[in-house]
């Protein structure tokens, strides 16, 4: 059987606010919250397009919070996303700025593990 035509759009991230986290986001990567539902159920951020994937961020009710590195018996962040930056650490003081923590575990030089505002990690990589 030959493959049919598939192509990666979006990533949809669960999230306590949808809204916050998109904003956030939009924020860190100098993007426009594109869409809003307005019970704030859901919300997107769109890259140019060529450039990236759309981000969605979708309301989830039970929502808890990703501990990093894993912990047994914690909430496992099951995925995170890559972000390539040309200068790290004038992209780690950005994201601290935008609200971002630093992971307390740090497990390689030319990268960095930060924290978004509903814990989910993120990396920063050169």
């Amino acid at each position: 059987m030959e493959r049919p035509s598939m192509r990666l759009t979006s990533i949809t991230i669960g999230a306590p606010e949808p809204a916050a986290l998109a904003a956030f986001y939009a924020d860190l990567l100098g993007l426009q919250v594109t869409s809003e539902e307005p019970d704030g159920g859901w919300a997107q951020i769109r890259a140019p397009e060529g450039s990236g994937p759309t981000l969605n961020f979708e309301f989830e009710r039970h929502h808890t919070r990703p501990v990093w590195p894993a912990r047994p018996g914690a909430q496992v962040a099951t995925q995170h996303l890559d972000i390539w930056v040309q200068d790290l650490d004038a992209a780690v003081r950005w994201a601290l700025r935008c609200g971002a923590v630093e992971a307390e575990v740090q497990p390689q030089p030319q990268v960095r593990v930060l924290i978004d505002p509903a814990g989910h990690p993120f990396c920063l990589f050169t």
